[in-house]
């Protein structure tokens, strides 16, 4: 669900701190276009960035939920295919096991305001279709995360997907990515979403643009 038009806020507050332009790509959803036209989107997108002379070390990636997901499996595919890679990427609450294993899906889901008495499997199940959820494009979880751009990871302590982002990021260090993983105490699913109320949102805003300024070389 979603489309730029609900994150339109969201992607101005964090270009406009960054000083960058942005590109929201309106990828395909399931269960009309299950996996893998979104990914295939995505990766159309950056190779109209590539074809326009964008200088990949001037393109930090970024997404939410299952756009996190995205982000990173554009990474992959990316990577797999030898075409460069951009400069960083940025996702906040990722999803990265699409097999529901972390545990936070039972530890955090007396707080979750979002997920708690959701469902999630008929979801995935639009999405994958006919695919094994632990394909390494499908759940990053699962796959090899060597050479990838470095990685900044926000995800809230209030989420049962807290642990989709934390093993990731563990992950991602193992495998020698610069890998960050902030967790936010006492929040919940994508908050940077909710800037113009909350202070932890627009203090994580701030830190996202940091990240970016940093990799394109403009802080």
């Amino acid at each position: 669900m979603g489309s730029p038009r609900t994150h339109r806020r969201l992607v101005a507050d964090l270009a406009h701190g960054a000083g960058v332009r942005a590109l929201s790509v309106d990828y395909r959803l399931a269960p009309e276009h299950p996996y893998p036209a979104g990914l295939d989107d995505c990766v159309a997108a950056y190779g109209w960035l590539l074809e326009r002379r964008v200088d990949p070390s001037r393109i930090v990636v970024a997404g939410d939920s299952a756009g996190g997901n995205l982000a990173l499996a554009l990474l992959l595919r990316l990577r797999d295919a030898g075409i460069p890679l951009p400069a960083g990427a940025v996702l906040l609450s990722p999803v990265t096991d699409l097999a529901l294993t972390g545990g936070s899906h039972v530890t955090r889901k007396a707080v979750d305001p979002y997920f708690a008495n959701v469902g999630l499997k008929p979801f995935i199940k639009e999405y994958v279709g006919a695919h094994d959820v632990r394909e390494p494009y499908i759940s990053l979880l699962y796959a090899d995360l060597r050479g990838l751009p470095p990685l900044l990871i926000h995800v809230g302590d209030h989420e049962v997907l807290r642990d989709d982002s934390v093993r990731h990021g563990e992950q991602a260090v193992a495998a020698g990515v610069d890998a960050r993983t902030v967790v936010w105490p006492g929040m919940m699913h994508v908050f940077q979403m909710f800037a113009p109320f909350l202070p932890e949102a627009r203090r994580a805003n701030r830190e996202i643009a940091e990240f970016v300024r940093a990799r394109i070389g403009g802080g």
